[in-house]
């Protein structure tokens, strides 16, 4: 009898013992799955946190416990701890082969990013990726990562391969589109960033960057609606300001590029750098506009924050100079017509007492004006071509060779260039065994003057 009790004592501590590891297994190792999923309960956790410190007070090391808490802390979101916890246990991946390195890694590594500590970041999940490459979370933090870092080559492959594993999610055809841009892949970068603007319409930099990618395209109608659309954005809207208006004066659309940069000029908070070049650019076109009155306000005023800024020095003089003088004006910046009306009375007046027939007139863009003439005096007559150059800058030696073939051309006897700038020493010594002569600025202006 004794006996019996014995063993029925002994089957009862055993069946004890049995349910306590069970308990044991069910609290302290649960499935992965399980544990993202947060199904602890209040009294579970802390169960949990405190068996797991009194294993880790025993051994600091112990690498279950870790996990436990690791886990616990990354589905609280609690970062800054599950970042010290993974940390702990990347140390003993080396010598401990049944720790999951990948997934400590991973979390590591999001678990920097979430506290913005890029650095450590990018060591986690560099080291993840070694392991594996096939899971979106890694390639797509990754990517985002090797962007912010402004590693564009870098990011692109990333990206890419988390959108194969997603198609659909909108932060990696973001950044993917913004990378492919800043490595000059613009069709590949509008085709990844048109869902985003789909469905997120207010994302202004995206719109911002599928706009320069058309500009870059050279598909200026969409790249126009898209600026103007961000002009009044106070983050994007001076720089899309900038580019709205530089294309539409690009396209000779003068007065809507000054409501452009105006509309710019216009933001609390511009930078220092995009403001002046909104103010040069509102120069240029007050100018093309004959508007000098207002171009040389802006162009002062440029000078007195950097008198280094491109060329705003010597377009001061030159603004002042056209204030100063109809006829340079209308040469230099007048429309066409008034440009080509003001040549001929320079044709008509050029030899005293001649009779002038002007037989054909060829403008060329707006860079010269060609006019053919049939000139009789009373010692001489003679095929004349003129060609006003309509440019202040140095005329050289391969424009005039283009003059002397148009001379041949037209059977010309003699050709006149004249410019309201210079020619280059090359051009001088090109004319001087032809009948070529050449007409600069100061003699230029005096003939302007003697016309009119």
């Amino acid at each position: 009898m004794p006996g019996i009790v014995t063993i029925v004592a002994v089957l009862i501590f055993l069946i004890i013992l049995l349910v306590s590891f069970t308990v044991y297994l069910l609290v302290f190792r649960r499935s992965d799955r399980d544990r993202r999923a947060g199904s602890l309960g209040t009294r579970d956790r802390e169960a949990v946190v405190r068996e797991a410190n009194r294993r880790l007070s025993q051994n600091p090391k112990d690498s279950d416990a870790l996990s436990i808490l690791a886990d616990l802390y990354y589905n609280e979101e609690a970062w800054d701890k599950s970042l010290k916890t993974y940390a702990l246990l990347m140390n003993l991946c080396a010598t401990n082969p049944e720790l999951d390195e990948f997934l400590i890694t991973l979390r590591y590594g999001l678990s920097a990013i979430k506290l913005d500590n890029l650095e450590e970041a990018y060591k986690g999940l560099v080291l993840a990726r070694t392991r594996r490459s096939d899971v979106f979370e890694l390639n797509y933090n990754l990517g985002y990562l090797e962007y912010r870092r402004r590693a564009y080559e870098k990011a692109v492959p990333l990206l890419t391969a988390a959108r194969e594993l997603q198609p659909d999610h909108l932060d990696t055809l973001k950044y993917l589109g913004h990378a492919l841009y800043r490595t000059r892949k613009y069709k590949e970068a509008i085709a990844a960033v048109r869902k985003v603007i789909d469905q997120r319409p207010d994302d202004k930099e995206t719109l911002f960057i599928m706009g320069q990618c058309f500009y870059e395209l050279g598909q200026t109608e969409q790249s126009v609606r898209l600026f103007s659309h961000l002009r009044p954005d106070p983050v994007f809207g001076p720089q899309a300001c900038l580019h709205a208006g530089t294309l539409r004066m690009n396209a000779r659309q003068y007065e809507q590029a000054q409501m452009d940069f105006e509309i710019g000029l216009r933001h609390k908070e511009i930078n220092p750098e995009v403001s002046l070049e909104l103010r040069y650019r509102l120069a240029v076109a007050y100018e093309r506009t004959q508007n000098m009155n207002r171009a040389l306000p802006l162009l002062v005023a440029i000078h007195e924050v950097n008198p280094d800024y491109k060329d705003v020095a010597t377009q001061i003089r030159r603004v002042r100079e056209l204030v100063g003088n109809q006829n340079l004006q209308t040469y230099l910046i007048s429309p066409i017509s008034d440009f080509v009306a003001l040549c001929r009375k320079v044709v008509s007046s050029y030899f005293p007492q001649s009779k002038v027939k002007i037989s054909d007139i060829l403008v060329t863009k707006n860079d010269y004006a060609d006019i053919l003439t049939d000139v009789e005096t009373v010692q001489w007559q003679d095929i004349i071509l003129f060609r006003f150059f309509r440019t202040t800058g140095a005329v050289g030696e391969l424009l005039l060779r283009d003059f002397h073939l148009r001379l041949k051309d037209v059977k010309a006897g003699r050709g006149l260039c004249l410019s309201a700038g210079t020619f280059t020493e090359d051009a001088k010594k090109f004319v001087e065994a032809r009948l070529i002569d050449l007409i600069e600025k100061d003699d230029l202006l005096k003939v302007l003057n003697r016309s009119t």
